[in-house]
């Protein structure tokens, strides 16, 4: 391959892989360094016995990521309160994406199983996100893992049984979500705790990611009594220079938050039936580097 052929492979998979990555991460930072690494491996690789590149790329990154996974658990063990994925942006204004982006947006995972895959062993995770998320065969995912065909049909229907057993049931009617989540922040905004309470399901959830760096709840908040009256003072407390902007996240509707034309906070619902059933936001600042006013 002559040099530009070289890049020119490796752009044309880049979403796969980037999309593998961020899966089996959750953060964008550290799915583009696992990316870069990866660029580096293929431009200096020994190509000629290369019969796939797509495989081996991905071969590349989701070993990898298993091994960045592995160094990141201590981290997270450590991590002050609740923790949440990087929220990945996947609404792409008025520019369309090539087709192979539209793939990758295609399958992105929402957060609630995102929060469900950090669960799962690095094989576990490995499997189900190369079998579920991108729908690769098992002989090519045991090839991947270096494992029997066997072993990997054994892990992926572990990881299948727990994903199921612990991912919510949310509906997934963008048109409804967007919907609620348009009059929660609206209830919000205007400090109305009785719409606010009226639009949130008994059993509520309210998971907060500050890591420490910024005012949050550091324990999940249970029930609309409690998530509704924290909301409505937060509220309350609002600056006069805040602005709020829609957009879509993890392939779902959500809120930006800006306070002096800086980013303080992305808000994302989840919604069952007629109420909103969690309410994710993300403060940690190293979380939304990313977005505008960072």
């Amino acid at each position: 391959m002559t040099a530009d052929t070289v890049t020119d492979v490796f752009e044309e998979h880049r979403p796969v892989l980037t999309g593998v990555a961020y899966r089996m991460l959750g953060r964008i930072a550290d799915a583009e360094d696992v990316v870069q690494e990866a660029w580096l491996r293929w431009s200096s690789a020994a190509r000629e016995d290369v019969r796939e590149p797509r495989a081996f790329l991905v071969r590349i990154v989701t070993r990898l990521a298993i091994d960045r996974l592995r160094q990141l658990r201590t981290r997270r063990e450590a991590y002050v309160g609740p923790w949440l994925p990087e929220p990945l942006v996947t609404d792409f204004g008025p520019s369309l994406p090539d087709t192979a982006e539209q793939a990758v947006l295609a399958d992105s995972v929402s957060v609630a199983v995102l929060v469900v895959l950090e669960s799962l062993s690095p094989l576990e995770r490995a499997v189900f996100v190369l079998r579920e998320a991108f729908g690769f065969p098992y002989g090519e995912i045991a090839a991947t893992l270096d494992r029997t065909e066997a072993a990997v049909r054994q892990l992926a229907g572990r990881a299948r049984r727990h994903v199921e057993e612990r991912k919510p049931r949310y509906d997934v009617d963008p048109v409804h979500r967007r919907d609620l989540t348009e009059r929660f922040l609206a209830a919000a905004a205007g400090g109305d705790i009785e719409e606010l309470l009226a639009l949130l399901a008994p059993d509520v959830r309210l998971v907060g990611d500050s890591g420490g760096k910024s005012k949050g709840p550091l324990r999940i908040l249970r029930s609309a009594d409690k998530v509704g009256r924290f909301l409505h003072a937060v509220a309350q407390g609002q600056a006069p220079d805040l602005e709020v902007r829609s957009l879509e996240v993890n392939g779902g509707p959500a809120l930006l938050v800006l306070v002096g034309g800086k980013t303080d906070c992305v808000i994302q619902v989840d919604v069952r039936g007629e109420a909103i059933q969690c309410v994710y936001i993300i403060r940690n600042p190293d979380k939304l580097t990313t977005f505008i006013g960072a």
